[in-house]
């Protein structure tokens, strides 16, 4: 059975990769690495369901489905705005932190509560906003506020003279 599971999704993915591929191609305006990865994406989701209880009607318009839902929830994705450059720069973008300051950070955010030091990474390392912060938290906005002004406090109080090193001149 499962043979006859592979054969039959190769012989789809072979079929219709092709068209998934000009598909993706115009999607992403061009972009063919971006466009590969789509299409693998849709193919690896394809044969998760290929031969399971549910049984898929219309394979090449599930595939397409599948495909545009995978290129918008990439256009959400942060990693989506990155772009490759055809040349390292020559000089570092930001100024390096010295290894006494990351430390006396990590040690600064380790004393912290673990709620208060899960707000910080949320909203100040991984950008999100006080609503998304407070959803992924299952927590109010006002305690996101609080535990904010909270946390960064007390962060400013243990980091004391190494904060001036923190900041970018």
């Amino acid at each position: 059975m499962k043979q006859s599971r592979a054969d039959g999704f190769l012989e789809f993915a072979t079929g219709r990769t092709g068209h998934l591929f000009r598909s993706a191609v115009l999607l992403t305006s061009g972009d063919v690495h971006l466009a590969e990865d789509l299409v693998q994406e849709t193919l690896r989701r394809m044969y998760v369901v290929w031969g399971g209880r549910r049984r898929i009607d219309n394979p090449a318009a599930y595939a397409q489905t599948v495909l545009i839902r995978e290129f918008l929830t990439h256009r959400r994705r942060r990693s989506s705005s990155e772009h490759p450059l055809a040349e390292l720069p020559d000089t570092p973008q930001r100024q390096a932190v010295s290894p006494e300051v990351r430390i006396s950070l990590l040690q600064a955010l380790g004393e912290l509560a673990p709620k208060d030091r899960a707000v910080v990474v949320l909203r100040y390392w991984e950008d999100r906003s006080v609503e998304e912060t407070a959803a992924a938290m299952s927590v109010s906005t006002a305690a996101v506020r609080t535990r904010s002004t909270r946390a960064l406090a007390k962060l400013r109080a243990a980091l004391g003279a190494d904060l001036a090193d923190l900041v970018a001149p």
